[in-house]
């Protein structure tokens, strides 16, 4: 904790350390507010969605909550600290989410799958495209969420990751009807409820079962690799007056980093939110549609996806017309809001690689991470972590693919070291 030297008040910190930044990051938050409210005359579910993509962002930047060093961590340093809080979201999102879900569908043994959850194809296409992704993430240096709160840090490397993104999205988007028409459209659509006649109790008690078996296995994986954790100890000087209570609390939400767990249990009921205003949490899905876009733009307009609005996930709705959609608002408030995390805790700075072979790294990872994410309709925030709580059985096949495609990844890593 940053301790206020004696006669020292708050405000004055405030004047002498970072106010272009702290100024910054108000500015950035009434533009915030502003879009918002352009929004809300526009649709009345945009503004809450963009909002919540905006405390998405800062919850992501706050916490350095990423995908992509979950599992480089684990696999690299045998660190599950980030699997850890992964676990932490999806268990509060799932119960969350089959609350939801009944609200709309009580009875699901009838057949009827709950709108907007993303319960996604499981079959071949769901492996290649978690294995991809998963490799792609590692050797580009960050999973999409991951890629887009750095780029508002100023991480020139994460520019030009989502480029590859959408490189690689673009490519899948010329080959998604061969896709279609060889595996896909044979896949099934999982949903534990229905299809294993266990109901939402059922649906939700295994899901959380195997949260827990997981949470076991990184714990266990954890400990062969040696590593502890060392407690920090508090601060024993007391905080009795104002200035200095609120101090204590500006440092602990806006300056410190916050513990893995907090974003993780904080991401999950963000999730929850997005669903309960209109759709769960995805981050693809826009950046599909600028892909698709710029391909347009460049004369290689993609052909109609056969199948893929049927779907759902992130992707499955990258068809939206117009500059403020449903995808706009979750995607790049993520962006905003992660700005304001960075000024405020002065963490934000230009940072280019230091070698052009990290811009190779970071492009070629992005392709393959873009190309792997349109193909699984949806990339760890979509086919993961809002399909987890969707009870889905096509997230758990994402994850043991991803997780595979990501060690792989690491071992790549470790030679180009």
């Amino acid at each position: 904790m940053e301790n206020l030297a004696p006669g020292t008040s708050l405000s004055n910190r405030f004047v002498r350390h970072g106010s272009k930044h702290s100024l910054a990051a108000i500015i950035t938050v009434g533009g915030i507010l502003f879009v918002a409210g352009t929004m809300a005359n526009n649709d009345p579910l945009l503004a809450p969605l963009w909002l919540l993509g905006a405390v998405a962002g800062f919850t992501l930047q706050r916490s350095r909550f990423c995908f992509a060093s979950a599992f480089r961590d684990l696999f690299l340093f045998g660190s599950s600290r980030m699997m850890r809080a992964i676990i932490v979201g999806l268990v509060i999102a799932t119960v969350g989410f089959g609350i939801n879900m009944h609200g709309q569908v009580p009875f699901p043994e009838f057949g009827v799958q709950p709108q907007e959850a993303n319960i996604l194809p499981f079959g071949p296409s769901t492996v290649v495209g978690g294995l991809l992704f998963g490799f792609g993430m590692v050797l580009s240096g960050g999973c999409v969420s991951g890629s887009l709160y750095r780029m508002a840090e100023g991480y020139i490397g994460s520019w030009v990751s989502i480029a590859g993104v959408l490189v690689g999205m673009g490519l899948l988007s010329q080959s998604w009807n061969w896709w279609w028409s060889t595996t896909i459209v044979n896949e099934p659509r999982i949903w534990i409820p229905a299809n294993f006649g266990l109901g939402y109790g059922g649906g939700i008690g295994i899901t959380l079962v195997g949260l827990l078996a997981l949470f076991l296995i990184v714990l266990w994986w954890e400990s062969r690799s040696g590593l502890s954790t060392v407690p920090m100890g508090r601060s024993e000087r007391s905080e009795d007056t104002f200035e200095e209570k609120l101090s204590v609390f500006w440092n602990l939400f806006f300056v410190r980093g916050w513990p893995a767990a907090v974003g993780g249990a904080v991401l999950g009921v963000i999730g929850l939110m997005m669903y309960m205003t209109h759709m769960p949490w995805g981050v693809t899905g826009e950046l599909a549609r600028w892909s698709n876009g710029i391909m347009t733009l460049l004369q290689f307009p993609p052909p109609e996806a056969l199948g893929l609005s049927d779907i759902g996930g992130c992707a499955g709705r990258s068809d939206e017309t117009g500059i403020f959609t449903h995808t706009f608002a979750v995607t790049v408030g993520v962006l905003p809001g992660a700005l304001v995390g960075a000024l405020f805790s002065r963490e934000f700075k230009l940072r280019f690689p230091q070698s052009p072979k990290r811009y190779v790294q970071a492009l070629t990872g992005g392709i393959i991470m873009g190309y792997g994410a349109a193909l699984a309709v949806g990339c760890t925030v979509g086919a993961f972590f809002s399909s987890v709580p969707s009870l889905s059985l096509s997230a758990w096949l994402f994850a043991l693919a991803l997780a595979f495609g990501a060690f792989v990844g690491v071992q790549v890593i470790k030679r180009l070291a």
